[in-house]
């Protein structure tokens, strides 16, 4: 027979697996500490098994656990879909999704399918952020995000899709290379204007350049004359003829395409980070996510791709 004990403590236990602490579980929900760890317990206690594996540092689920975790988080997405439901329109997803995109490539690349999305189902309601910054999308709350780089190895809680590889060249305008000439090899860039991108960290990232062997990248640390901390900044700062700067293909495809600015040294241009769409994998069976994953990985892959590798 149903019982609605049953329920009870399922949020605040998926919570505490996703964010691995009672503290943390406890500032999300609103709750003490010691509120979140007696739910817990009771549930334990209830269920007649032990949950997690509890450390020092950290909570760890036990293999009871994780197989409890796994149901829940089914169960608690069914639950929230049919609460939707009740209010939905012809059974069309709708409601808050939380997207978290990099600044320049979500406002170029990304944005622009969410927002034409919307034209067909107005119900949906993205929350959007756009940013450089380390993203943990459990901990944040995050349905969908967009990553240039991250981890080879993504942890299980994280669904991923490869969209493909940005392709780093060194492009300059055409009055600039008038006034300094183009360089026909690297050890000539010495000679040039660089523009530098300032990382997060005040550092500014080295150029890499295809190496003599198959497959060999070269790192080489330049003194730029300028630098920027925002990529759509250095571009217009190439654009006005400031110098020479290592640029990702699909940032400046267009202007590569007028040519206003100019692709030199072709033959040292190299592969650099992998894009990836990221998410939960307790959200992803929500129909709001799952449309939005959808969309975003047809669309990204077929409108990039021709300015990324794969």
């Amino acid at each position: 027979m149903y019982s609605s004990e049953r329920l009870k403590g399922l949020d605040v236990f998926v919570t505490v697996a996703d964010l691995g602490s009672f503290t943390a579980a406890g500032e999300r929900l609103n709750l003490t500490g010691s509120a979140i760890g007696k739910s817990v317990a009771r549930l334990e206690e209830r269920l007649g098994v032990r949950l997690f594996q509890r450390t020092t540092r950290r909570l760890t689920l036990t293999e009871a656990g994780a197989s409890f975790y796994r149901t829940c988080t089914g169960v608690l997405a069914e639950l929230e879909q049919a609460e939707l439901g009740l209010t939905a329109q012809d059974g069309e997803p709708h409601g808050r999704v939380r997207i978290d995109l990099p600044a320049a490539y979500g406002r170029l690349h990304v944005l622009p399918l969410i927002l034409d999305l919307l034209h067909r189902y107005p119900l949906l309601q993205p929350d959007l952020s756009l940013s450089d910054r380390f993203v943990d999308p459990v901990h944040e709350g995050i349905d969908i995000l967009v990553r240039i780089g991250g981890s080879d190895a993504w942890p299980a809680s994280l669904g991923h899709r490869y969209l493909g590889t940005q392709r780093q060249v060194f492009c300059a305008a055409p009055a600039y290379l008038a006034r300094h000439g183009r360089p026909r090899h690297p050890a000539e860039l010495v000679d040039h204007h660089c523009i530098g991108f300032r990382q997060a960290d005040s550092l500014v990232s080295p150029w890499h350049l295809k190496g003599a062997q198959p497959g060999e990248v070269e790192r080489w640390v330049f003194q730029p004359r300028l630098v920027v901390g925002d990529g759509e900044g250095e571009v217009l700062a190439t654009l006005a003829g400031h110098g020479i700067a290592q640029l990702p293909t699909w940032l400046i495809a267009e202007h590569l395409a007028s040519g206003a600015l100019v692709d030199v040294l072709p033959d040292f241009a190299v592969d650099g980070l992998p894009i990836n769409l990221v998410w939960p994998r307790a959200r992803e069976t929500l129909p709001k996510v799952r449309l939005l994953l959808d969309h975003l990985a047809t669309r990204l892959i077929a409108t990039v791709a021709p300015a990324i590798s794969r």
